[in-house]
C-alpha cells in the first residue's frame, strides 16, 4: 500500500475520478461472528498495555507523553466528576468530551500502572454520567461522545470492575446510549438522521455508538448485531467523501473530528470483530493523511477554511493512518504535533522524520474539497506558502469563502482567514447564517461584486480548480468561481501562483455584464503602511511588499474587518479586534483584472516583482 500512497503523493492528480465505493457488508446473522472474547477487545487487546509500559520505558518521547497522561490521571484523582451541565442550552458536548478524556487517561493509567485507584476514580466518573436524566439525544453528537466514553470504560477495566458497578455502565450504555439510536436507525418519528448524512455528524455519531455495541456484543448479541449492521450500512456514505485523494470538505478542523471517530470505528471493528469489512479501502483513505501535512503552512498554522480555526491539527489518528497503509510521514506528522493524548500511545510509530516530509512534491491539488497549497519548501519556517480554494458553498459547515486565499512568509502569517464565529449566535446554521460577516465573502480573503444586504456569493455554488501545475519556478492554480457570482457577473477567474519561490501572485479576471462595483479584500493582523501602487505589512519583525500590478493606477485603502455599509449588521457577532484589511474597489468597472504580488523583504529589498501575463497563458 505504500507505494500506491506514495505514488498519489508524488504526482500531478488527473484523469478519471475515483471508483464507487460499495464494499460487501456482512448480513445481521453474521456480523458479530469473529467477536473477539474477552476484554480488552476496543482498539486494544490483551498484549497492547504491556507493549505501551515497555514503549515508554524504551522510547524517550513516549516515555515523555505517557509521564504527563499519568500526572494528569494524578491530578484527577482530587477533582469531582463533570456535571450535567448544557450552558447553551442546546449541547452537552463539553461534558461529554471531558468524560471521554477522563476515562482514558484513568483507564490507561490503570492498565499500565495496576493501580485500582484509577479505575475507581473512572467508575466514579461514569457512575455521575450514569446517573443524568439522558445523554442529550437531540444533539446527538453528545450520546454518541458519552457512549464511546463508557464503551472504553467497560472494556479497558472490565477486570477492574465489579458485577455491580459494570451493571451501572452497561445498564447506561443501553438505556441512553443505544436506544436512541436504534430510534435513528429504525427512522422512528422525530428520532433524527445522522445515519443519512456524509458528513462529520456519521462518524461521530456512528462510531461512538458502535463502540457502546461492540463493548456489550456478548451480553446483549441481537441489540449489538443490529447496531452494527446499521452503522456499517451508513458509514459508507462518509466514506465515498474522502475520494479521489482524501481531502475533506468540511475543512481542516472538522477533518480531525471527522477522521478522529472515522478511525475509531474501524479500529474498534478490527480489534473486537478481525475485521473492518472492507471500509479501510475506500478511495482516499489511504492518502487523507496527507491532507493536515499540506493544509499546515510553515508556521504551524492551518489553511482554516470553513468554520475552522487555525491552530494545529493534533491527530493520534496519523498513527493509525501510517500503521495501516505503510505511510511513515503521517507518523512523523503525529509525533509533531502531538498533545499527547492515550491513543498516541496506543497507535505510536516511530518511523518517518522530517526527511520523508521533505521530499513530498510541494504543491499539492486537492479535487473534491478543491484546495490547492503551494510552497517553496518544506522544513523552512521562513518558506513562501499560499494556500487557495475554490469548492462547494453547499459543504457541511462551508462559509460564502470561494476564491478565499491564506499566504505566509518568513515565518508570518500575512494572510489570514478569521475563522469559525460563536455557533450559538441566532440561527447561525440556519436562516441567519449569511448575514455574519466572519461567514460571508467579505469577511474571507476573495472578491464582492456589488455588494448589498443578500449573500454576497451563491450559497447552492459549487466551482472548481480548472488548471494547476506544480512546475519547478511556478506552481500555480486557477480556478473558475463564475457560479459563486453568476447574479453579478458573467466570468470570473482566478489564479494564485508561486513565481521562483520568491513571490506570490493572486490574479483575478472579472467580466460583468454592466458596469458595477467590484471590491478586493486581504485580511491581515499586520501592520500596513499603504504607498503608491501597493503597501508595506509589517508583523514580528517581517516585512511583505504587497504590489498592485494591475490595473494601472490603482491604490489599495485600509479597512476594519466589520460589514461593509450595504451589508446586514446583526448583533453580538465577532468584532474581529486587531484585523484590518486592505482593500481596492473598483467602481463603474465592466472588466478588470486585478493582479497583486507578494514579495518578503529581506532587508530593505524585495525582488522585482512577475510580468503580468493573462491566465490563459499561466
Amino acid at each position: 500500500m505504500m507505494t500506491t500512497v506514495l505514488a498519489l503523493v508524488v504526482t500531478a492528480l488527473g484523469g478519471a475520478p475515483a471508483p464507487a465505493f460499495d464494499p460487501a457488508l456482512p448480513a445481521r446473522k453474521d456480523v458479530l461472528a469473529t467477536l473477539q472474547a474477552g476484554h480488552p477487545r476496543l482498539l486494544a487487546g490483551a498484549d497492547t498495555f504491556p507493549a505501551i509500559a515497555r514503549l515508554a520505558r524504551d522510547d524517550p518521547l513516549a516515555g515523555a507523553w505517557y509521564a504527563a497522561i499519568r500526572k494528569e490521571a494524578e491530578a484527577l484523582l482530587a477533582k469531582e466528576p463533570s456535571r450535567y451541565e448544557i450552558p447553551d442550552g442546546l449541547r452537552l458536548l463539553a461534558t461529554s468530551r471531558r468524560v471521554v478524556d477522563r476515562v482514558y487517561t484513568l483507564a490507561l493509567a490503570y492498565r499500565i500502572e495496576k493501580d485500582a485507584r484509577y479505575a475507581q476514580r473512572a467508575f466514579k466518573e461514569l457512575a455521575a454520567a450514569a446517573a443524568f436524566p439522558d445523554w442529550n439525544p437531540r444533539h446527538f453528537l453528545d450520546t454518541a461522545e458519552m457512549t464511546h466514553a463508557f464503551a472504553i470504560g467497560y472494556d479497558w477495566m472490565y477486570d477492574a470492575l465489579t458485577g455491580e458497578q459494570r451493571g451501572v455502565i452497561r445498564g447506561a450504555i443501553v438505556e441512553k446510549g443505544l436506544t436512541p439510536a436504534l430510534a435513528v436507525y429504525r427512522r422512528e418519528p422525530r428520532a433524527g438522521g445522522w445515519h443519512r448524512v456524509r458528513h462529520n455528524w456519521n462518524q461521530v455519531c456512528n462510531g461512538g455508538i458502535a463502540a457502546g455495541a461492540l463493548a456489550l456484543a456478548d451480553e446483549i448479541p441481537d441489540t449489538a448485531a443490529e447496531i452494527i449492521e446499521h452503522a456499517l450500512a451508513s458509514f459508507v456514505l462518509p466514506s465515498r467523501e474522502f475520494a479521489p485523494d482524501g481531502a475533506w470538505a468540511e475543512g481542516p478542523g472538522y477533518w480531525r473530528y471527522a477522521t478522529q471517530y472515522h478511525v475509531l470505528f474501524l479500529a474498534a471493528l478490527t480489534s473486537a470483530l478481525g475485521t473492518d469489512f472492507g471500509l479501510s479501502d475506500a478511495p482516499g483513505l489511504a492518502e487523507t493523511g496527507t491532507f493536515p501535512l499540506y493544509m499546515t503552512g510553515p508556521s504551524g498554522q492551518t489553511f482554516n477554511f470553513a468554520d475552522a480555526g487555525a491552530g494545529a491539527i493534533r491527530a493520534p489518528q496519523m498513527f493509525w493512518f501510517a500503521r495501516r497503509f505503510q505511510a511513515p510521514v503521517y507518523a512523523w506528522y503525529a509525533r509533531e504535533h502531538a498533545r499527547p493524548e492515550v491513543l498516541d500511545l496506543v497507535w505510536f510509530d516511530a518511523r518517518g522524520d522530517a526527511a520523508s516530509a521533505a521530499a513530498l512534491p510541494p504543491a499539492r491539488h486537492y479535487r473534491n474539497a478543491e484546495v490547492a497549497t503551494l510552497r517553496s519548501a518544506w522544513n523552512d519556517p521562513n518558506a513562501l506558502f499560499v494556500a487557495f480554494k475554490a469548492g462547494d458553498n453547499k459543504a457541511n459547515h462551508s462559509n460564502l469563502d470561494i476564491g478565499t486565499f491564506v499566504l505566509e512568509a518568513l515565518g508570518q502569517r500575512w494572510a489570514i482567514d478569521l475563522g469559525a464565529d460563536d455557533y450559538n449566535l441566532p440561527a447561525y446554521f440556519g436562516a441567519q447564517r449569511w448575514t455574519y460577516y466572519r461567514l460571508r465573502a467579505e469577511g474571507h480573503n476573495t472578491l464582492v461584486i456589488n455588494p448589498g444586504r443578500k449573500p454576497d456569493q451563491d450559497p447552492r455554488a459549487a466551482t472548481a480548480i480548472t488548471r494547476f501545475a506544480a512546475a519547478p519556478g511556478r506552481s500555480f492554480a486557477i480556478a473558475d468561481l463564475t457560479a459563486a457570482y453568476k447574479e453579478w457577473a458573467t466570468s470570473v477567474a482566478r489564479g494564485v501562483a508561486l513565481v521562483e519561490n520568491r513571490a506570490v501572485i493572486v490574479q483575478d479576471e472579472i467580466e460583468l455584464p454592466a458596469p458595477g462595483d467590484i471590491r478586493w479584500f486581504m485580511h491581515t493582523r499586520a501592520e500596513i503602511a499603504p504607498a503608491p501602487g501597493g503597501a508595506t505589512l509589517s508583523l514580528g519583525g517581517a516585512a511583505l511588499a504587497v504590489k498592485i500590478l494591475e490595473p494601472a493606477g490603482a491604490a489599495f485603502t485600509v479597512m476594519d474587518a466589520v460589514p461593509l455599509p450595504e451589508s446586514p449588521k446583526p448583533e453580538r457577532q465577532n468584532e474581529n479586534k486587531g484585523v484590518r484589511k486592505l482593500a481596492l474597489a473598483l467602481p463603474g468597472a465592466a472588466r478588470a483584472r486585478i493582479a497583486v504580488a507578494f514579495i518578503p523583504l529581506r532587508g530593505d529589498k524585495a525582488a522585482p516583482p512577475p510580468p503580468v501575463t493573462p491566465l490563459s497563458a499561466w
